[in-house]
């Protein structure tokens, strides 16, 4: 293979996922700067006048007209916010599988516990720009997300009604939301792309992720990363419509579109509203609405807090262990400094069978909660009832995590018994031999380290 083409190469396919958030992250900068020369946020009545015949005469916000105007009007406008939008589902998405990668390659752990919390956060302000983003239009769509919002802000105990009344104005929906939104979306990338240096930075410090047994090659790779992922946003926005604001209409306080959905990312938020029984808790002379206040607040506090405090919690249960070597003797911090493995080695996933136990968990605890935003349409397709698919659903979330680790767990352990066979006996090469006896058997030959998959360093 020629030199110039190892210069393209990355050192483990995985790693192409930080690669694709950071140049999303580019073109959802480049695209929104562009929309910003044409988008008003002002939520004042105007006559809509434009191409688009169906809702011309209609009262609608400066906001819902300077979003038609440049989906309709000006060349290039639809295709820049289509661009845009799915760029920001893109970037959601290759974080959320970095994070992936790095908990099931234990890339969260020191030096990098540092890039870990980067991601978790980058992955917390991304959904949020995303929701604020979505509020802008102030279409149909997203005035049923600002409903929501209203939900979930009223039932924050305490400070709800004060944090309502600070978005919102002393009335619904008021003329102050889309002002405090657009805000919060400009402020929201100025914070993400201040991460994203530090993370370069803290990248630079600790090294590049690469296998044990080639050399960095990610640097050379990132051109072809940019052209790659513009490239794939550009034929997205030009291919598949997303957002058709204009199908939606203008927003009203009193109305709602049928088939609304939020962005995939906040699918499982959907879905827990949707299972969550409708309880409530009454304090004195004060009502909690624990149907709206777990599934939006207390869920995703605890997913986001799990994540960010897990390369601890593993630190501080691994030095609970490691307190006596296995010779019995304490382990004093000398010696537990000379026999630390280097801090670059990788985990394979089925090498640590409890941790990736608990990511498939996660992930089918998050699968149920996405599914289950579809509940009417499941009932309606398989013909059953909404109550008995909500039903299944909550027994689901519960049950299928337990099922999901115990057997993500075996599999690992059966993995592990694999390879022990092969360290032990060798690879069998399908090779069939004679004896001097008669008998017949196969041939094997030694696990060479070279053929083995090489250990993965650095948790870029």
């Amino acid at each position: 293979m020629s030199a110039r083409r190892r210069s393209f190469q990355f050192s483990h396919w995985s790693f192409m996922f930080a690669e694709i958030a950071v140049w999303s992250f580019v073109v959802l900068v480049v695209t929104g700067a562009v929309l910003m020369v044409f988008y008003d946020p002002g939520m004042s009545q105007v006559t809509y006048d434009g191409s688009y015949g169906p809702l011309r005469g209609l009262f609608v916000s400066k906001a819902f007209d300077s979003t038609m105007h440049v989906s309709l009007e000006v060349r290039g406008g639809l295709l820049i916010r289509q661009v845009h939008h799915w760029a920001a589902l893109v970037f959601v998405a290759a974080v959320v599988l970095q994070l992936l990668r790095m908990f099931l390659t234990g890339a969260f752990r020191r030096p990098r516990t540092g890039q870990w919390l980067i991601w978790v956060t980058l992955l917390a302000l991304g959904m949020a720009a995303g929701e604020t983003g979505n509020a802008l239009p102030d279409d149909m769509l997203s005035g049923g997300s600002l409903w929501l919002i209203v939900s979930v802000v009223q039932s924050i105990p305490v400070v709800g009604t004060w944090v309502l009344s600070l978005l919102f104005g002393p009335d619904f929906p008021g003329d102050r939301v889309i002002p405090v939104m657009y805000a919060g979306h400009l402020l929201i990338p100025i914070v993400m792309a201040a991460l994203l240096i530090a993370r370069e930075r803290l990248v630079r410090r600790h090294g590049h992720s690469r296998f044990a047994a080639s050399l960095p090659t990610r640097r050379s790779a990132r051109p072809t990363m940019a052209v790659a992922t513009t490239g794939m946003l550009i034929i997205l926005g030009f291919g598949f419509q997303i957002a058709p604001v204009w199908l939606y209409g203008p927003a009203r306080p009193t109305q709602i579109s049928a088939g609304s959905v939020p962005d995939w990312y906040m699918g499982f938020l959907d879905g827990a509203l949707r299972i969550m029984p409708g309880w409530e808790l009454t304090i004195g002379n004060h009502t909690l609405s624990l149907a709206v206040l777990v599934p939006t607040l207390v869920i995703p506090g605890l997913f986001f807090t799990a994540l960010a405090a897990y390369p601890t919690a593993e630190r501080f249960l691994a030095s609970r262990r490691g307190r006596r070597d296995t010779l019995g003797r304490p382990r004093t911090r000398s010696r537990t400094a000379h026999e630390t493995p280097a801090h670059d080695v990788l985990d394979r996933p089925h090498e640590t069978p409890v941790k990736t136990a608990v990511a498939v968990a996660g992930i089918t605890f998050y699968g149920l909660l996405w599914a289950a935003a579809a509940n009417d349409q499941i009932a309606h397709q398989f013909d059953l009832t909404v109550d008995a698919v909500t039903i299944l659903f909550r027994y689901a979330v519960v049950i299928g995590p337990v099922i999901a680790f115990v057997v993500t767990r075996w599999i690992c352990l059966a993995l592990q018994e694999t390879d022990h066979d092969v360290a032990e006996h060798g690879v069998e090469t399908g090779i069939i031999t004679r004896s001097p006896d008669g008998g017949f058997h196969e041939r094997l030959v030694p696990a060479r380290q070279e053929r083995r998959e090489p250990a993965i360093t650095s948790g870029r």
